[in-house]
């Protein structure tokens, strides 16, 4: 196996350790609204945005630890699948207002958290307090 194969295992086992955390601390009703899950991808997604325009650009960084961060901690940690069953779950109650606020709700925050991210990144890997985004 290759570093980098080693280290996504590692970090995915890390990251769904994580992810399964805080699904105990801030357990949900499948027919409520997911707040764990809508927290995880938030989280994960901000935090994928900052490591893409900081850590893992730096040409120093071993291509085993972006492998390991990107893919492997944050994909083990943010779940899309999670959300896809929570959502048909919702709908298959009958709750489809629910389902509709928490798709919406994972979509937009974790478009915005990337977006900050993205930002808070480039900022640190610059040192620039006038970053205005990830493209210039």
């Amino acid at each position: 196996m290759t570093r980098s194969l080693l280290a996504v295992l590692l970090g995915g086992a890390l990251g769904t350790a994580a992810r399964l955390g805080v699904d105990l601390l801030l357990p949900h009703d499948p027919g409520g609204f997911a707040l764990s899950t809508l927290i995880v991808n938030v989280v994960g997604c901000f935090a994928l945005g900052a490591l893409t325009t900081s850590l893992l650009t730096r040409p120093a960084l071993a291509e085993w630890a972006r492998a390991g961060l990107g893919p492997g901690l944050l994909g083990g940690f943010t779940t899309m699948s999670a959300v896809a069953l929570v959502l048909g779950q919702q709908l298959q109650q009958g709750l489809a207002l629910p389902a509709a606020l928490q798709g919406a709700a994972q979509v937009v925050l974790s478009l915005l958290a990337v977006w900050a991210g993205l930002r808070l990144g480039r900022r640190v890997s610059t040192g620039r307090a006038d970053a205005r985004g990830p493209a210039s």
